[in-house]
């Protein structure tokens, strides 16, 4: 019995969650509670975070609390607003996220995440122009000022593409739609404003006044982290994703194609200031990307310890 328990809590310094949950009751008496950390890890190291802080009641209140930040709100007007507050404590956690993946060799997974990532990360370079993480309740009226092609569909000077067209004219009204409504716009479109607010303050080629709002002595600042988030977007890191179809049990990437295709991201975002903040060696297993994070979003963005110290809780568990 103790050499099962001793494995079991091997499995738990290693993150392997769910098999921790799947064995506890054939070796722990009352393993209720393991059971209900391995799914709350679990469900944060596959980043499917929805309704999971509200369903882990046995878990830890500050652990439940820290995973809240990182989710997006199921209703319109939910308090607190989770990661729609700031992306920053989600972010530590895709930076986790990806340290843990790397360290198992789960590639799939650790490019699906870095794909998140470079989804929604105009957000964090706009998070601190507008004092949120676009959330659709709070939009600044200046996005539809007169003039503003924002959320227009079918304006051809737009350089917005026509989803990009229809999610922003989505997330102007989403706010007053139902609850299904609301996390339907979140699974399908919500990225896509993300890029399209982007492309507005930094790659525009006819801009409207739907930029306006934004001061001008943040402005150029704003469009030089707005432009390296979509350069991101498309670095032979970020493509992985879309050359290896994660899933379908082929061309995963092997370790040395990840290194390969960073290093050589590294050198693509290194044309200004901001992109060649991913250049330094700060030990993470992508060295620079949590730093290149930080500069896109002009705070300190780092790996967090929350999938750590779910770890660390789960031992304490096995041990007592």
């Amino acid at each position: 019995m103790e050499s099962a328990r001793d494995l079991l809590i091997s499995l738990a310094r290693r993150y392997a969650f769910g098999d921790v949950g799947a064995l506890a009751s054939g070796v722990v008496e009352k393993a209720g509670d393991i059971e209900a950390a391995c799914e709350f890890g679990q469900r944060l190291l596959s980043l499917d975070a929805e309704d999971f802080a509200a369903e882990a009641r046995a878990v830890p209140s500050d652990l439940r609390r820290r995973a809240r930040a990182c989710t997006m709100p199921q209703t319109p007007r939910e308090q607190p607003r989770g990661a729609l507050e700031s992306l920053r404590p989600a972010y530590g956690l895709l930076l986790e996220v990806i340290a843990v993946r790397w360290h198992r060799r789960e590639l799939s997974p650790m490019v699906a995440a870095i794909h998140i990532a470079s989804e929604y990360l105009p957000l964090l370079a706009f998070e601190p122009v507008l004092g949120n993480a676009g959330d659709p309740a709070r939009w600044p009226e200046g996005l539809t000022a007169p003039d503003s092609r924002f959320g227009v569909i079918g304006d051809r000077e737009c350089d917005h593409t026509k989803a990009e067209q229809s999610a922003v004219n989505r997330t102007l009204r989403v706010a007053g739609e139902p609850a299904e409504g609301w996390r339907a716009y979140f699974d399908r479109q919500h990225s896509q404003v993300a890029g399209a607010l982007a492309t507005c303050v930094a790659d525009c080629r006819s801009p409207c006044t739907a930029m306006d709002w934004v001061r001008a002595d943040r402005r150029d600042d704003l469009a030089l982290r707005a432009g390296v988030a979509l350069a991101f977007a498309e670095t032979p890191l970020v493509r992985l994703r879309h050359a290896a179809p994660v899933g379908h049990g082929f061309g995963v990437p092997s370790p040395e194609e990840v290194t390969e295709a960073w290093e050589r991201s590294r050198t693509i975002l290194a044309k200004n200031e901001v992109g060649a903040e991913a250049s330094g060696d700060d030990g993470f297993p992508l060295p620079g990307l949590p730093a290149l994070f930080s500069a896109v979003a002009g705070a300190p963005v780092t790996p967090s310890t929350l999938l750590t110290d779910i770890s660390r809780h789960l031992v304490r568990l096995l041990q007592s």
